[in-house]
């Protein structure tokens, strides 16, 4: 591999006129620098990244750690995050906590030792909590993403759930429905307890009541709402629609509704939450609330970076808002 020296030796210039031009540390002539860039790809120059994060005490590289789960919501932040790291001239190193506590605390120390610049994290609520000790990290900018606790000490990125469940259920009420029921997430997550008091907060202000049979808790996973719109469809009655608070959920319920020759949305409507991709592809294709995932890890690389400008600034929370999507899974009783 082509050094410095070798550059100098062929261009006919000292090594560290050479550096100068390349590192653009100093100025020096143009007809000098074109003979040093000439000399430099002849000989296949590349740039020590490693030697250059020590000079300049960056490596321009992002951590960041994401929670197990089979949904693609995760890739399509994820997808986010990668482009706008690469935008921006980062690369991105990507962990996956597989949810246990023990491998997500192997995972920081990986990515502590790779001399991250930043770390994003959209781990689950519990998981962020047990491990992380913000404190222990002053000098390195950590931004907490949707999936994540919320803490004073570090920048703050979420879709408004709490919104976000209101306008699902208030869709479902201006299409004429009285009888709604909810499928939540684990209501330890604070995105899955936001989504249920929203849902909460429409229904109450709508007059309407809320039976408590018709509200389960799952998991965010295709078995969740599966499992769930069995139990549903074994009560003594059934409502006429129902918000599953994420579209794997969704799917699941759909599925068992099926199995069961329920017809959505028929006998049931059903609205999901987060607009991930094959959502429209679906039968019947999902109404559900659009959450901006390329949108939020664009927003967290940038806070990210942001914190590297100006390290003193107070932490924030950057709230994206959710909209309506309208398909086909919901009957209008109107």
């Amino acid at each position: 591999m082509a050094t410095m020296k070798d550059i100098a030796k062929q261009a006919g210039v000292s090594t560290s006129t050479v550096s100068h031009v390349i590192n653009q540390t100093r100025y020096v002539s143009d007809d000098i620098a074109e003979r040093v860039n000439l000399a430099a790809k002849q000989l296949n120059y590349a740039p020590s990244a490693l030697a250059r994060s020590l000079k300049m005490n960056r490596t321009k590289t992002l951590g960041m750690l994401v929670t197990t789960s089979t949904n693609p919501f995760f890739g399509e932040v994820v997808k986010g995050v990668e482009r706008s790291c690469y935008q921006q001239g980062y690369n991105l190193i990507l962990c996956n906590t597989e949810g246990d506590e023990q491998r997500m605390r192997a995972s920081i120390d990986t990515l502590l030792q790779k001399r991250v610049d930043g770390l994003m994290l959209m781990c689950t609520t519990l998981e962020c909590q047990q491990v992380m000790d913000f404190e222990r990290y002053p000098d390195i900018p950590v931004v907490v993403m949707d999936w994540g606790p919320t803490v004073d000490v570090s920048d703050k990125i979420l879709d408004n759930s709490y919104q976000g469940g209101m306008m699902a259920t208030q869709y479902l009420i201006d299409c004429g429905h009285k009888h709604i029921g909810c499928i939540t997430g684990p209501l330890s997550q604070h995105q899955a307890l936001n989504r249920l008091q929203g849902y909460q907060a429409a229904m109450q202000q709508a007059g309407l009541v809320i039976k408590d049979e018709w509200v389960i808790e799952s998991n965010f996973e295709c078995e969740g709402g599966y499992d769930a719109m069995n139990t549903l469809l074994a009560c003594t009655s059934q409502p006429t629609a129902l918000f599953a608070s994420n579209d794997m959920m969704a799917m699941g319920a759909i599925n068992a509704a099926s199995k069961h020759q329920v017809a959505i949305p028929e006998t049931i409507s059903i609205i999901g939450y987060d607009d991930i991709r094959i959502a429209e592809f679906m039968t019947p294709a999902l109404t559900t609330i659009h959450q901006p995932k390329y949108r939020l890890g664009k927003a967290a690389v940038e806070a990210v970076l942001a914190r590297l400008q100006s390290a003193d600034a107070k932490p924030q929370m950057i709230k994206l808002e959710p909209t309506l999507v309208e398909r086909h899974s919901v009957k209008s009783l109107c």
